[in-house]
């Protein structure tokens, strides 16, 4: 049986679907940008993006019950893969464990001009 999972924390979604679904024991999200949940704003350049959609896919991962170090792959997208190296010091700062498995793409455009955005599987 899946399981919507709503997360308080986190910044509403910009469409028609949840945050992540639970099936069984893996939990599917969708992508997080940078939004800040209390204003659907988005912070000022790649880093600042990148550090709050991290913090988003923290909330929903702690909404359905994980945590970062349940994640097993990750795909990050970029708006520019210029921007890769300073994505990857970000990145390790959530990912203190064994890191996950992990795509990351350059994409032509992203939802309301975000730079980054991050989706995840994770197991408990």
């Amino acid at each position: 049986m899946n399981q919507t999972i709503s997360a308080a924390n986190a910044p509403a979604a910009v469409g028609p679907y949840c945050h992540a679904k639970l099936a069984g024991n893996t939990l599917y999200t969708s992508g997080q940008l940078g939004l800040i949940p209390a204003t659907g704003e988005l912070p000022a350049g790649v880093e600042a993006q990148a550090r709050q959609a991290l913090d988003n896919l923290g909330a929903v991962l702690k909404a359905g019950g994980m945590d970062f170090c349940d994640v097993t792959k990750t795909t990050v997208f970029l708006a520019d893969i210029n921007d890769f190296a300073a994505i990857n010091a970000i990145y390790a700062e959530y990912f203190t464990g064994e890191a996950p498995a992990r795509s990351c793409v350059q994409v032509a455009a992203l939802p309301k001009g975000a730079l980054f955005e991050i989706e995840a599987v994770a197991v408990k």
